[in-house]
């Protein structure tokens, strides 16, 4: 095992799976246990460390020693590449969606990147959709120098390969298999990598960040399509969109932190758990189901006002 392996076994490790006995505002007829991936490292938490792992093993094997990585303003992704190569002696570049951002104070997520030594380069919105066009990514590496590109939101193969590390690490602490593995969706990722890896007994639940417009197909990089049978992605709990939120959402999470002590954030984890209550609530599950719910991290995107 390579010193860079050894050293992301010894920060990854196992995040514990904590049984949150009376979590919602009314019981529910399951037994919800959260899996605390938000633990993981106090910087690059939740399932980024699951998807940069197995990326950071490669680029290492590959001599690369710099990171080019896509994303929003306020990108999870992004703020988790800049922090893990600063951890880990990589230089890391950031293409940030949005040429205007350019002229404006850095909000705390870009100061943050910028903070950890990563070159922020912001592009316009028509350039950023070429993210992925092979001859687009040529160009980068000639004006870049050799570079590992990691795509918007970190999914890739070896991303997936990562997140569904999760699942082998709940079935040995549970001491059984859990009815449902549940998570939210933003790219797809850590889903894809939960429907891989679940035995077909255990239904694995995807609750969507993201407005879903009625009638399109999902479109969530790499989940299998179709899903298999004891897969399922629910997108009625999005909030208005990706990062929006309600404040019957908002007064949900100050409840749930109340009753646990367990910060969540808006954009993801808050939907996810606001989800299984409701869905507990109208008799989705099964009586005594035991639900895992995975945290997937992204605490510095918390709102203020929570």
């Amino acid at each position: 095992m390579s010193d860079l392996a050894t050293q992301l076994a010894d920060i990854v490790g196992k995040s514990t799976l904590d049984f949150l006995p009376d979590p919602f505002p009314e019981p529910v007829p399951i037994r919800l246990y959260l899996k605390r991936d938000d633990l993981l490292h106090p910087l690059v938490s939740g399932n980024k460390w699951r998807k940069l792992t197995y990326n950071l093993i490669e680029a290492e094997r590959l001599g690369l020693q710099t990171l080019l990585t896509f994303g929003g303003a306020y990108s999870n992704h992004v703020y988790a590449t800049a922090a893990a190569g600063r951890l880990l002696g990589f230089q890391t570049i950031g293409l940030v969606r949005g040429d205007e951002l350019a002229y404006k104070p850095l909000n705390a997520t870009l100061a943050f990147c910028q903070q950890q030594g990563m070159q922020l380069q912001f592009v316009d919105r028509a350039t950023y959709l070429r993210a992925n066009e092979p001859a687009f990514q040529q160009a980068l590496r000639a004006r870049y120098g050799p570079c590992y590109i990691l795509p918007e939101g970190g999914t890739n193969e070896l991303a997936i390969q990562g997140t569904a590390d999760l699942v082998p690490e709940v079935i040995d602490q549970l001491g059984t298999l859990p009815t449902t593995v549940a998570c939210a969706v933003g790219t797809g990722g850590t889903l894809a990598g939960l429907i891989r890896a679940a035995p077909a007994a255990v239904q694995v639940l995807g609750i969507s960040a993201l407005k879903v417009p009625q009638g399109e197909p999902l479109r969530f990089a790499g989940l299998p399509h179709p899903l298999p049978p004891n897969a399922a992605v629910n997108t009625a709990y999005h909030q208005g969109g990706y990062a929006r939120t309600t404040p019957e959402l908002l007064k949900f999470m100050r409840g749930f932190e109340e009753r646990t002590g367990i910060r969540l954030e808006q954009v993801y984890t808050g939907k996810l758990l606001f989800a299984l209550y409701d869905l507990a609530r109208k008799g989705y599950f099964a009586q005594q189901a035991t639900v895992v719910a995975i945290h997937t991290g992204g605490l510095q995107g918390r709102s203020q006002d929570l």
